[in-house]
């Protein structure tokens, strides 16, 4: 992979295919179907799905997919390609996520993450999310906490720490 600054687009249909082998790669991301990837695009879902795909070169890297009800967002999944990582791209995704589901009315954004996954609570925090609660033994294989973040975005589409897409 290049270092050009990734491009945070919508993902659309003919992502679907890179986006499923990215995830398939990596043993700790969400193992979607295809059919979950598919109903998260479609327009005008209920509820509302945000699915935006990182492009480096051309060529998407990550993607992460979130979901709006009413006030509050929450973040599904963010994956970024193991080739890719450490240039920014999930910071840039989560961005997006931000930005998406501020403009969609949420007043905060709500994760969870396994309890070992330094890096990945460490982009959190640098965006501003604080933990807000434990759920014990949540993930399986292995068996894991999970920790429950929480960003408060109210009018601001930007918080802290994420700069504008």
């Amino acid at each position: 992979m290049s270092t050009g600054e990734p491009r945070i687009r919508v993902m659309v249909e003919a992502d679907l295919g890179r986006v499923m082998a990215i995830a398939a790669s990596l043993r700790e991301a969400p193992q979607w179907p295809r059919a979950a990837y598919a109903a998260a695009i479609l327009p005008g879902a209920v509820p509302k799905r945000i699915a935006l795909v990182a492009e480096v070169d051309g060529a998407v890297a990550g993607f992460v997919v979130g979901l709006v009800v009413a006030s509050q967002a929450e973040l599904e999944s963010i994956v970024v390609d193991r080739a890719a990582r450490r240039r920014g791209i999930g910071a840039a995704l989560l961005r997006g996520l931000v930005q998406e589901a501020a403009l969609a009315g949420a007043e905060e954004v709500l994760l969870e993450v396994r309890a070992s996954n330094r890096s990945a609570m460490e982009l959190y925090g640098k965006a501003g999310f604080a933990e807000v609660g434990r759920r014990p033994g949540y993930y399986l294989d292995p068996m894991e906490d999970a920790v429950l973040m929480r960003l408060a975005i109210g009018d601001s589409a930007v918080p802290r720490g994420l700069k504008p897409c």
